[in-house]
């Protein structure tokens, strides 16, 4: 794993392994995210990771917190600042993005994303027109269950780093037409235009 310096301290993702075995303590959703879901949906490793991204559902941050009681957590709040957050605190609606190490003298070594939900529907945090069953979101993955490779797509469409160009060309053979469509037809609501849709429909 590579070693990332930032203005917050240094990187050190811990191997996903270490982060899956912690996180099924954990008696609610949660999925494996990030770069890490569209290569697992991949089944082979074709570039390097900066961090471990594991996705939950707002409503339940409170557990997640408990599980990470004897962890050092930080919540981007606002963005582009880190600060503690506390065991028992429920973060604002704003915060969406928390760091987790060992201790204050370890480096970060996995990242938590806070996800929106109403009753049984997973919710696009930044376009609530997007949503779509909590349970259609993930898929189970040799004991524990990443986030599928559409869904995960749609949070890269944004920033279209070189990583993210390069996870949705790994990716796009492998999404059925059932997924070519969802990601075609969300990329429209959030985008109206995107380069991704043409390659969705022609490739």
């Amino acid at each position: 794993m590579p070693r990332i310096e930032t203005p917050w301290g240094v990187w050190e993702p811990a191997p996903l392994a270490e982060v899956v075995e912690l996180f099924q303590r954990l008696d609610v959703p949660w999925w494996v995210s990030g770069g890490y879901a569209i290569e697992l949906a991949v089944g082979r490793a074709y570039r390097e990771h900066a961090d471990v991204d594991i996705s939950v559902l707002r409503r339940d941050q409170l557990a997640v917190r408990r599980l990470l009681a004897g962890w050092d957590v930080h919540v981007a709040d606002p963005p582009g600042s880190l600060r503690p957050w506390p065991v028992d605190e429920v973060l604002p609606v704003e915060a969406h993005d928390i760091w987790v190490r060992e201790d204050v003298e370890r480096p970060w070594r996995f990242q938590l994303m806070l996800d929106e939900a109403e009753t049984g529907e997973w919710i696009y945090r930044r376009d609530a027109r997007i949503r779509r069953p909590i349970a259609s979101v993930g898929v189970a993955h040799d004991g524990f269950v990443r986030l599928t490779p559409e869904v995960q797509l749609l949070f890269k469409a944004k920033g279209r780093r070189l990583k993210d160009e390069q996870d949705f060309t790994e990716v796009l053979p492998l999404l059925t037409e059932a997924q070519r469509v969802w990601l075609d037809e969300a990329l429209e609501i959030e985008f109206g235009t995107h380069p991704w849709r043409d390659r969705l429909r022609r490739e």
